[in-house]
């Protein structure tokens, strides 16, 4: 068995012992789930949302698989603001980045929804690491982090890192590494990770803060270099790269989960039935694959595991995007 497959069996294994360590007495099953997802078709997170819903059906939760309603734009906000209207009775769900929940009430002062009241936790299905990678325009003797911000300090005027959008996990990360080294490290806000890890293998861009499963194919064929990934351990995708913190640099430990919400108003009894089909789906092989894939990590947990976890990011971010000085007028 390959360490990577281990490493993400081991993941599911202990992300689900207490989830299920309970039988929740479930509700009747509904007809068919609607989950609203709020980024582009086709990305690592609708792959998920897509994978993970094709299981509900034949659950205690719902009687045929859950269908994919793409509410793209707005960083994800369209497709709780959807959620925010449905019904509150297990027929719609919404799935996304911590970032739009934990994140966003830092950033918009006029959000369109309260994250902690107009929504209830429903269980997360996979994490994302980030990562920092850099291409030609950064000479091939810069390995390391430490390595890059000596390079960026000597070279101002090509200091610069993409992210995937403005306001967003990376954008943050890449803001935080220049202002604790007191680097001036120039933010390029694409419109998703594509275009952005293009300029970076075309020379256009020095570097790029993005979730490193959209580096991985390029790394892997020496177009771009990944000098570093976000999560408490190495990413089993990349195994060879030190994580932030082993480089020095733990206050850039982020691993991002994307997770279900239901309308707050929905039956406890309803979530448990979701969270178990949710729970369930992540551990079968076809959906280990298909996330594996795109750069995820299955990762489930109980509702009140991913309750904790939004709030406990909600208070982190907090002050540092504060200290970044970002916000949507800005």
């Amino acid at each position: 068995m390959s360490t990577r497959r281990q490493f993400i069996q081991a993941s599911v294994g202990s992300a689900l012992l207490g989830a299920l360590g309970t039988s929740p007495v479930f509700a009747q099953a509904v007809e068919q789930v609607k989950i609203f997802y709020g980024f582009p078709a086709g990305s690592a997170g609708d792959i998920c949302a897509r994978r993970v819903g094709d299981k509900f059906g034949g659950t205690s939760y719902a009687k045929n698989n859950g269908v994919v309603e793409t509410k793209a734009g707005a960083g994800g906000r369209i497709a709780l603001e959807a959620l925010k209207m449905a019904p509150a009775d297990g027929s719609a769900l919404a799935m996304g980045p911590f970032s739009t929940v934990s994140l966003y009430p830092h950033i918009y002062s006029k959000l369109s929804y309260d994250p902690f009241k107009d929504f209830v936790t429903v269980g997360t299905a996979s994490m994302i690491h980030h990562g920092l990678a850099v291409g030609p325009l950064v000479p091939a003797t810069v390995k390391t982090v430490k390595d890059y911000l000596a390079w960026a300090k000597a070279n101002p005027k090509d200091a610069s890192y993409g992210s995937p959008a403005a306001g967003s996990t990376p954008h943050f990360i890449g803001a935080l590494l220049g202002i604790n080294n007191n680097i001036d490290l120039k933010h390029v806000p694409y419109r998703g990770s594509v275009p952005g890890v293009t300029d970076v293998v075309g020379g256009q861009i020095a570097s790029m803060v993005t979730p490193h499963g959209d580096f991985v194919a390029n790394h892997k064929a020496g177009k771009l270099r990944i000098i570093a990934t976000s999560g408490k351990t190495r990413s089993p995708f990349v195994p060879e790269v030190a994580t932030f913190a082993e480089q020095g640099f733990p206050e850039l430990t982020v691993e991002e989960w994307f997770g279900f919400h239901a309308p707050a108003k929905t039956p406890a009894n309803v979530v448990a039935a979701a969270n178990a089909a949710i729970n369930a789906a992540i551990k079968d092989r076809a959906v280990i694959d298909a996330l594996t894939v795109v750069g995820l990590i299955p990762y489930g947990g109980s509702a009140d595991d991913m309750a904790r976890s939004q709030k406990a990011e909600f208070d982190r971010w907090g002050p540092l995007i504060k200290t970044i000085g970002f916000t949507a007028e800005s």
